[in-house]
């Protein structure tokens, strides 16, 4: 099998996130492979493993699109077990938004199947920073391929795919054909961590580097010039203010009333 694990990027959680410039795209300083990330990376690498692995031919490509420190993403993913990795970057490509990154990242697909058809992208259910779960709806409409969303459970056989998709009610079962696009969640599994023999090895394996010429994408149709969407205008959160304190001197549940009543949460 041949698959793509998309992998992004992202600020890191436990810190401040900042936007900057004048197109207010956000600050990638302090930034790792986004965790939401990781269980795409794990479902690839089960799959390529239950058909016995690299060594029977089976490829698990990271594939990042972003500025030079995007790479770190990749080399994480190669750490954890992918077989090679793939950097999209170009200094047009700043400012996309889902929509031009979609159609960055598929004509990367394309370019990376012209070899030797690519059987099943997987992404994670969203990017820890837009939050948007866009993009494997819209990768799968400019690859015409079929796509399935949240998936929590993932099974090939031949040339078909089978997953689980769990809803607040209900789970269903979907069925689809080879080569597709299927997002996961956090619920499909549990990631694994990198080890020492995997880092080592990470320093073996190739990352391929592509500009925009390369994929053949014209640079206004990405960026900001290409994007659907803009940012018009951010400022900063304002700080926390210190909350109210009621004290209890008998008449606490009234006050805890009045309270809520006066910032019409009854």
């Amino acid at each position: 099998m041949k698959i793509i694990v998309l992998v992004k990027h992202v600020p890191d959680a436990q810190f401040d996130r900042h936007l900057t410039g004048e197109g207010y795209t956000t600050d990638r300083d302090e930034s790792i492979l986004s965790e939401l990330d990781e269980y795409a990376l794990e479902a690839a690498l089960q799959l390529a493993e239950a058909r016995g692995g690299a060594k029977a031919g089976n490829q698990v490509i990271a594939l990042s699109m972003g500025p030079s420190g995007a790479v770190n993403a990749i080399k994480k993913a190669l750490q954890i077990g992918a077989t090679e990795g793939v950097h999209l970057t170009d200094d047009a490509l700043a400012g996309s938004d889902a929509a031009a990154t979609s159609l960055a990242l598929a004509a990367a697909i394309r370019h990376l199947g012209s070899d030797a058809p690519v059987d099943l992208v997987l992404t994670g259910m969203a990017s820890t920073d837009g939050e948007t779960s866009l993009v494997p709806a819209q990768l799968a409409e400019r690859l015409d391929l079929p796509q399935v969303t949240f998936a929590s459970s993932l099974e090939v056989d031949g040339g078909r795919l089978t997953a689980r998709r769990d809803a607040d009610t209900c789970s269903e079962t979907v069925e689809a054909p080879l080569p597709a696009v299927v997002s996961v969640t956090d619920q499909i599994n549990e990631p694994r961590y990198p080890n020492f023999k995997g880092i080592i090895a990470a320093k073996r394996k190739s990352i391929t580097t592509l500009s925009l010429a390369d994929i053949g994408v014209d640079p206004a149709q990405v960026g900001h010039a290409g994007s659907w969407t803009s940012v018009l205008s951010a400022e900063e959160r304002p700080p926390r203010t210190a909350g109210t304190i009621i004290t209890d001197e008998g008449d606490a549940g009234i006050k805890l009333v009045d309270f809520l009543a006066a910032q019409k949460l009854l």
